[in-house]
């Protein structure tokens, strides 16, 4: 017998050829799953060292900062910042800066505290907090006295609180007062009478809606809330008074509770300010402990990460539209 060769037959090779092509398919399927399934990983990995690395910093930052206080040999001038907009959740809230004053008047080595203030103003809520938690303090602790230095901008709300301190300094050219109350909004009503919107707004109570800016403004409306600031501007205008005391020149002056902001070197004419200075000088040549220790609440690193990505979308429409309460600015 002759052993014959004999080809495999078309359908047999066609069919060797589609297993194959599927068994290479699935190994790189398989491949491409493991690299993502790795990749996967790898990123979850790398997110938990990053909120390791946030949660220990922000744990260990308060920790280094009291321990840094708490190993100082003398005393020394308690330093406290009030910058930016004073607002609930900002960084010059009420209870970052109460919280601040609490532990500084509490700390036995504090000869003086200086309130460094650069900030155009905020809520009047959390200025009168701040305002009425400086003035308790101080008859708490009468040795310990209590110094406003304005830089930049002292306005609104932030004056509102210096107001509370013992004494007030600024810079000759710093801006200082702005004692008045603003509530602003826009009014959309025109512009969608032009476009054929119609607004649709559905409430239980007759004046529930009156600061919508889509719809148009009643004067017995208009009437009430110009009575919610006026009355927001006596209690200003009464608390400033109240601190300053006699040492405002002319309380009957026109303007000076208008809202207007004056230089420095006007509001120590006008008894709105002690003297001209700066921290240091303060520090130095009128609290008499040139050793400065900042007493302000630090923000963890991970909540300023946070801040940096942005405030709510909704809160800032809201603030767009004018859906906020009064301001002191």
């Amino acid at each position: 017998m002759t052993d014959e060769w004999k080809a495999p037959s078309k359908a047999g090779a066609e069919g060797g050829d589609d297993k194959s092509w599927k068994l290479l398919e699935k190994t790189l399927l398989a491949g491409v799953q493991e690299q993502r399934r790795s990749r996967r990983w790898g990123i979850f990995f790398k997110l938990l060292t990053f909120v390791y690395l946030f949660a220990a910093l922000a744990l260990f930052t308060p920790l280094m900062t009291m321990e840094k206080n708490a190993t100082r040999g003398g005393s020394y001038t308690a330093v406290i910042d009030v910058t930016g907009v004073i607002a609930d959740k900002e960084s010059a809230s009420a209870d970052n800066i109460v919280g601040s004053l609490r532990t500084a008047f509490d700390d036995s080595k504090v000869k003086g505290i200086v309130l460094r203030i650069n900030s155009p103003g905020g809520s009047p809520v959390q200025s009168g907090y701040v305002y009425d938690e400086i003035r308790r303090l101080r008859a708490l602790h009468k040795d310990t006295k209590v110094y406003a230095v304005i830089s930049d901008l002292g306005a609104s709300g932030a004056y509102y609180i210096a107001s509370a301190a013992d004494e007030i300094y600024a810079d000759k050219a710093s801006l200082v007062g702005s004692i008045g109350v603003t509530a602003a909004g826009y009014g959309f009503v025109g512009t969608m009478e032009k476009l054929g919107v119609e607004r649709r707004t559905y409430t239980s109570g007759e004046h529930k809606s009156f600061l919508d800016p889509f719809q148009p403004q009643k004067p017995e409306e208009t009437q009430f809330w110009q009575g919610v600031l006026d009355t927001t501007h006596r209690q200003f205008i009464a608390s400033v008074k109240q601190g300053r005391g006699d040492r405002l020149k002319d309380k009957e002056h026109p303007e000076l509770f208008s809202g207007l902001v004056w230089s420095g070197e006007q509001a120590l004419q006008l008894g709105l300010i002690d003297g001209l200075g700066n921290t240091s000088s303060v520090a130095r040549d009128v609290i008499g402990e040139k050793e400065v220790v900042d007493f302000t609440v630090q923000e963890s690193p991970f909540d300023r990460f946070s801040k940096k990505l942005g405030a709510s979308v909704a809160e800032q429409i809201a603030m767009w539209m004018g859906f906020q309460g009064p301001t002191l600015r």
